[in-house]
Formats: C-alpha cells, sequence, structure tokens
C-alpha cells in the first residue's frame, strides 16, 4: 500500500505538468526586410536594396513600424556582420501576439554574427632580443602581428576570475579558423604541485628544476589554481619569482578561498609567458607594444581577436525571435536578454564567448536546437516565475548541444541552468565541461529526457547536476534523463546528481545512469524521492549521509546561516506554500538537520555498490523493493544505435522488475532528436572511457 501510494503521488505531479510545446519556425512567413553585408543602412530593405546592420533593421522599424502589418521578419544574407559594441532592444522593438519580430538567417546560409576584427600581416620574428627570449624550438615557427598598425588598440587586460569572483570584462582573445586559441603556458598539459606555503600565503615551494629563471622579466605572467578544494579555482597574476628558492610569489591581495592553501591539494599552472610560447595555438599579446606573437596550428587560417563585449542586448521586449544565426567572438556573454516576455532563440549557434552563450529572464521564453561551445563561462542560463507566489515562468530549454563550456571560469558555471519557478530543460546534449553540467535552483522544475557525460572532468566533491543548502527549492522533478561516463578527477570525484547541504524535494525518477561515480548523492536532506531508476556498472549508486546531525550540526542550528536565510526569505508558512510542501511548514520543529521521509523505492542496480545510506538515519527513510546484483553488471543491457544513443532497456529477470511495479522507462526518447530548427544534424558522440573506483586494475 505504502508503494502504491507512493507511485500514486509522483505521477500526479508529473501528469499535472504544463505541455510543453517550441514555436513553429519562421520559414513559412515572407520576409519585411532584407539585410545584406554588402548592403546599406541608408536604402529602404527591398530584396534589391538590402540594409547593412542588424542596428540598421532595428532603426528602420522603429521608423516604419506603424506602416507594417502582420509579422515582421527580418531576414540576412549569408556573410560576416561585425559587431563593435552589442545591439540594445528596448520595450518598443519587440512584436505583440500578433505582430512577432523576427532575425532570422536566410535559408541555407550561414549568418555570423561577430564581435571579433581579423588579424592579418603575420610576419616571422626577427627581432633578436625577443627570438632570444623564446625557446629555441620554436623560434622559427613564431609569427608576429602588429596590431597598432591595424588600427586595433584596445586589449583589455587580464583580471582576476575564478571562485566567489564576478568576471569582468575578459582580455582580447585569439580566435584561429574560429576557434580560441591559448594563452602560452608551463606545464603545456597537466599540473604541479607545491610542497610548502608561508604563513602570509605569499611564496609558494615549487619544482620546476631551474624553469623558473625563464620566467624573470615576463611583463603579466598569471598563474592558474586550485589552492585549497578542487571546486574552487583562481586565476590571480604571479607577483614573482624566486629563482634560487624555487618559490613563487603571490600577490596576497587575491586571497584563496576560504584564505587556504592546502599544499597537498594544490595543482597549478602558469600562463600568459611569452618565454614558454612553444607549441601550436600558443600565443602571446604584449600590450605595452602592441604585438601579437602566435604560432599557427596550420597555414592560410584566418585569424581574429575579440573586441566586442557582446551582440545582444534587450529588455521589457515581447515576442522577438533570433533564428539560424551564428554569434561568435565576445569578451562577455553573447546575448544577454532581460524581463523579456514570449521571445526566442531557435537554431542558433553561439560559440568563442568569453562569458556564457545566453542569459535570458522572464515569462514564457525558449531556447530551441542550439547549438553553444567553447564559451568561456557556462552555455545557457534562463530564469523565469515567481518563487514566492509559485507562479510558474513556463519557459522552456530543449534540443540544444552544450560542450566544452566554462574554459575560462572552470567551477559552478553550468552548460545549462534554469531557475525561478515552472520551468523546463529537455532532450539536451551536454558533455566535457569542468564542473557541473546542469542545475535547476527554484521550485517545480522539469528537467527530463537530457543525456549527460563527461561532466565533472576537473573537479572533486562536484555534481553533474548540482543545487545545495536550502530547505525551499521544492517540487523539482528530474525524470527520464540519461546520465553516463561520469567521474569526477580529483578529492572524493564526481557526483552525477548532488543534492547538497540538506537540499530537499526533490523527485528523481526513471533515469538511467552507467559508469558513473557516485550516481544519487543526497547530502542529509529531506523529502526527496529516487524512484523507478536504473544503475548500471556505477561505483555508488544511493547515498543519503546525516550530515546536518554531525560536522554540519553547528551551520544547521546557527539561526544566521544561508539555510535559515533562504527559509525566511520565502512565505513557506502561508496558504499557498503549506498546500503545496506541507512537510516545509513546520521544517524548525521537526528537527531541522535530520534527513527523514526520503524514498528509495522500484530501483535497479547491477555492478556496484547499491546502498550508500547512513545506517543511523536509515529507519527514518523508505527503502523497499529495490533489485540489486552488485557483481553483475550484465543484469541490465542498455541496447545502443550505431550512433551510440539507447535504443531499448532490458532485464535477464523481466518477470523480477514486473513483480517489484518498475514502469517502463523511454529511453529511445533521451538526448537530441532531429528536427529542421535544430542548428545542425547529424552530431557525432565523444564519448570518453572512464575508469570508476570498484574497477580492478588489470
Amino acid at each position: 500500500m505504502k508503494r502504491m501510494m507512493i507511485v500514486g503521488l509522483v505521477m500526479a505531479v508529473i501528469c499535472g505538468c504544463r505541455s510543453w510545446h517550441v514555436e513553429t519556425p519562421s520559414m513559412a512567413l515572407q520576409p519585411t526586410l532584407y539585410v545584406a553585408p554588402d548592403g546599406n543602412d541608408q536604402r529602404d530593405g527591398s530584396r534589391k536594396q538590402p540594409l547593412a546592420t542588424l542596428q540598421g533593421a532595428r532603426n528602420y522599424l522603429r521608423k516604419h513600424r506603424a506602416e507594417l502589418q502582420g509579422a515582421i521578419v527580418v531576414e540576412f544574407a549569408g556573410g560576416i556582420y561585425r559587431f563593435k559594441e552589442p545591439v540594445v532592444f528596448g520595450k518598443d522593438d519587440g512584436g505583440t501576439a500578433d505582430q512577432q519580430v523576427v532575425y532570422r538567417a536566410a535559408e541555407g546560409a550561414e549568418v555570423r554574427f561577430s564581435g571579433a576584427v581579423p588579424v592579418k600581416n603575420w610576419q616571422p620574428v626577427t627581432d633578436k632580443d625577443m627570438l632570444a627570449r623564446l625557446p629555441e624550438v620554436s623560434r622559427s615557427k613564431v609569427m608576429v602581428a602588429d596590431l597598432r598598425k591595424q588600427g586595433i588598440t584596445d586589449y583589455g587586460k587580464l583580471t582576476p576570475r575564478g571562485f566567489g569572483k564576478s568576471s569582468q570584462l575578459a582580455e582580447a582573445e585569439l580566435l584561429y579558423d574560429r576557434v580560441p586559441m591559448s594563452l602560452s603556458r608551463w606545464p603545456k598539459t597537466g599540473w604541479m604541485k607545491i610542497s610548502a606555503v608561508d604563513e602570509k600565503k605569499e611564496y609558494v615551494k615549487v619544482s620546476t628544476d631551474g624553469r623558473l629563471s625563464r620566467w624573470v622579466g615576463e611583463k603579466d605572467p598569471w598563474l592558474f589554481a586550485y589552492w585549497h578544494v578542487d571546486w574552487a579555482e583562481a586565476y590571480e597574476p604571479l607577483a614573482g619569482v624566486d629563482v634560487a628558492g624555487e618559490r613563487l610569489k603571490r600577490d596576497v591581495k587575491c586571497t584563496p578561498y576560504s584564505d587556504k592553501i592546502t599544499p597537498k591539494n594544490v595543482r597549478w599552472y602558469a600562463l600568459n609567458l611569452f618565454s614558454e610560447l612553444e607549441l601550436p595555438c600558443e600565443y602571446y599579446l604584449d600590450r605595452a607594444d602592441g604585438k601579437i606573437y602566435f604560432i599557427p596550428p596550420c597555414v592560410d587560417g584566418d585569424a581574429e581577436l575579440t573586441m566586442a563585449s557582446g551582440l545582444i542586448k534587450a529588455s521589457d521586449c515581447s515576442y522577438m525571435r533570433f533564428e539560424g544565426i551564428t554569434f561568435e567572438g565576445v569578451r562577455g556573454r553573447a546575448l544577454h536578454l532581460s524581463n523579456v516576455t514570449n521571445c526566442g532563440i531557435v537554431g542558433c549557434t553561439i560559440r568563442t564567448a568569453a562569458f556564457n552563450a545566453i542569459s535570458m529572464s522572464g515569462m514564457r521564453n525558449e531556447v530551441y536546437g542550439c547549438d553553444i561551445f567553447d564559451t568561456g563561462a557556462g552555455g545557457i542560463n534562463v530564469s523565469g516565475g515567481d518563487r514566492k507566489k509559485l507562479i510558474s515562468g513556463h519557459c522552456n530549454v530543449e534540443n540544444n548541444h552544450v560542450h566544452h563550456y566554462s574554459r575560462r571560469a572552470r567551477t559552478y558555471k553550468t552548460g545549462i541552468t534554469i531557475s525561478g519557478c515552472g520551468n523546463r530543460m529537455a532532450h539536451n546534449l551536454v558533455h566535457h565541461g569542468p564542473h557541473m553540467a546542469l542545475s535547476a535552483p527554484g521550485n517545480n522544475h522539469i528537467v527530463e529526457f537530457n543525456e549527460i557525460h563527461n561532466a565533472v572532468h576537473e573537479s572533486g566533491d562536484a555534481g553533474a547536476y548540482y543545487v545545495g543548502r536550502d530547505w525551499t527549492q521544492r517540487g523539482n522533478i528530474l525524470r527520464y534523463n540519461y546520465w553516463h561516463h561520469i567521474k569526477g578527477s580529483s578529492s572524493y570525484g564526481g557526483m552525477t546528481i548532488y543534492l547538497d547541504d540538506q537540499h530537499c524535494g526533490h523527485t528523481i525518477f526513471g533515469n538511467v545512469f552507467e559508469r558513473c561515480n557516485q550516481s544519487v548523492f543526497i547530502g542529509g536532506g529531506d523529502d526527496n524521492k529516487v524512484l523507478n531508476n536504473v544503475f548500471i556498472d556505477s561505483y555508488k549508486s544511493a547515498h543519503l549521509d546525516n550530515r546536518g546531525m554531525g560536522w554540519q550540526k553547528a551551520f544547521t542550528d546557527n539561526t544566521n546561516s544561508s539555510i535559515h536565510k533562504q527559509l525566511h526569505s520565502m512565505p513557506y508558512s502561508s496558504k499557498l506554500w503549506a498546500k503545496a510542501y506541507p512537510e516545509l511548514v513546520n521544517v524548525l520543529d521537526d528537527d531541522p538537520g535530520v534527513p527523514k521521509r526520503n524514498v528509495f523505492a522500484r530501483n535497479v542496480s547491477c555492478g556496484g555498490q547499491w546502498d550508500a545510506i547512513s545506517k543511523k538515519i536509515v529507519h527514518l527513510q523508505t527503502v523497499t523493493n529495490n533489485i540489486v546484483f552488485n557483481d553483475d553488471k550484465a543484469w541490465v543491457t542498455l541496447t545502443k544505435d550505431e550512433q551510440g544513443r539507447p535504443v531499448e532497456l532490458s532485464f535477464k529477470d523481466p518477470d523480477a522488475v514486473k513483480k517489484i511495479g518498475f514502469e517502463p522507462i523511454p529511453v529511445q526518447k533521451m538526448g537530441l532528436y532531429k528536427d529542421p530548427r535544430r542548428a545542425s544534424w547529424p552530431f557525432v558522440r565523444e564519448i570518453e572511457e572512464v575508469k570508476l573506483p570498484h574497477e580492478k586494475d588489470n
């Protein structure tokens, strides 16, 4: 009876959710205005007299809007449109339900909105002093371009960034054939360690076999390091080197996380070093002399330097969409839309942004079918709805491919985040991120049919899906997602779904976990439901601890702690919230910090440890009707097609699975799907194998 009540409750929540859909494409609509790279903004915008820029099209509509009837479609011919600054849209630039405004690429055309400028006239290095500072093996390979002679004088500057720091506008970055190149660094791959640090945290002892002597005289050297924990990185200037003592001098104004440097945990490398310019794709920009040095990976490529802070900035708009356009080459985020309604970004490619690709807030907005990669700080961030009033935002993030993201800010910058209340992310593919892949802070979100792999590849004690430290963020559903090849690189390794520090009220239903380190990791929260999932060949399946009763008890009991502040920032005892989350009303009188009412039911786990639930509090949970074969990873078979997409889930004993009430999981619907609105199709999976802790060495 208890199991059937659980099933009924969960399915009522799931079935009661909004029926999501995506907007239809605009190709059936005839263009209102035409724009072409060889156009002129003084023309009338007809096919024969096209405008030249996005700004020109916006200005034309401002003047002639009253003369136009029906949907307004601005169509861009193929080519590059260069931006010096973002084009700004306000309330009057949007549309209405009867007159939407669409900016789109012409069918079959490659339309590039770029914030970068070309860099030309590359020459071999002939300056003897500069050649002498280069490694001998690269002196004949390094090319130099004089930026000032080309009118390029705004280079920006490197600024401290990383965990706990707000990102400043990025420095100019070099792109080659639209791919971001790397500041020269040492070591070229991997990390170095330290053996000691002084009391002021100013000098760290290293071992470089005399390498530091090459760095004397560097104009602007920097460090990238994890000084204390594996989820708090820092970019900071290198203040100097002590060659004789083999020490690095830190800038003490750059305080490490928790003001700690723990030698045994430290990983670091140095960057922006002219004297280490050695491999293809490395570059160094001398801001004082206005020259850039570069070892190109091939000949005859196109070099560009990022200039614009962004490309699109909109606020208070409605019914405005961008379709099929490539956005690239900016020092900030590519598209920033705030307080917008019924707006969409559809079938676009966003790449080489120094921040994230898309930031959007408002109601009933959508990001659909986009390809996003090579970003500096995450991919898509969409917020909507009103948490206090539990009003859903109805924003939708669907069928997007986000990969190789967060190359500049490494932690807590997700591939996709939805926040607020009542939003959805579905059918997305997210992979190759150093830290988090997904997050859905807030209430009543749906995260479904996504595929996530090779996330958390540079971090430890971190989650591919992560939320934490809030008793009020409830009603979120994670269902029918495919999580695989997620390990983590250090310390506790990578979790897959990580509900950290007493997070509550999640439903995890019908997911498939394959070759994951710790699949569902609940850090002491209440009222979470782990139902009908399949765990295949993973290290640990289900974890629940009681940290709020132990090492985190002081935090739990402190009424000034963040978890109490988050509680009191929401009307959790109001009639509306009491009806939605009845367990939350009396949370302060219900033994805070003692995890309870979590449910683990009808799961199938094979090949790895199933139960990592604390024995001290297991009696306060419901753990029932689970099938476990720790030593038989072949008890479940996940069949995939030639592209690696799941197509069928089968069991050695189907009757046993049926007996516990296990419901079929639609694995064939997980991940991206073919659609004419997608930015590209087909795609190639780039799955990297991982070795998990439970696997024996050969």
